[in-house]
């Protein structure tokens, strides 16, 4: 069986990966909404692995809230970003606060 210690580092693994993409990558927004799952995603595995390993329920359902969450925040964002290329033409981050 794997242990809460294994469990801990594949999520804080899974969270820098997440921050490293939202650091590294300046240019494509869509690229910095799936890095922000990517942390919503660890997030939601620490929950769950330490809700097995307590043996409680809560962090299940704090896990569901999360996958809920980060699926509106997908939906929206992405909708945002059709309507965004809609009237500008590009996605790319340097054109989201110029107002040409």
């Amino acid at each position: 069986m794997i242990n809460l210690i294994e469990l801990s580092t594949l999520g804080i693994l899974t969270f820098l990966i997440g921050i490293c993409g939202i650091i590294l990558n300046r240019k494509n927004i869509i690229l910095v909404l799936m890095s922000i799952e990517i942390i919503l995603l660890a997030v939601n595995f620490n929950f769950i692995a330490f809700s097995i390993f307590l043996d409680d329920v809560i962090g299940q359902l704090f896990g569901l809230f999360i996958i809920t969450i980060a699926a509106a925040e997908s939906a929206i964002g992405l909708a945002i970003l059709v309507i965004f290329y809609r009237i500008r033409g590009t996605i790319a981050i340097k054109y989201l606060s110029n107002s040409n």
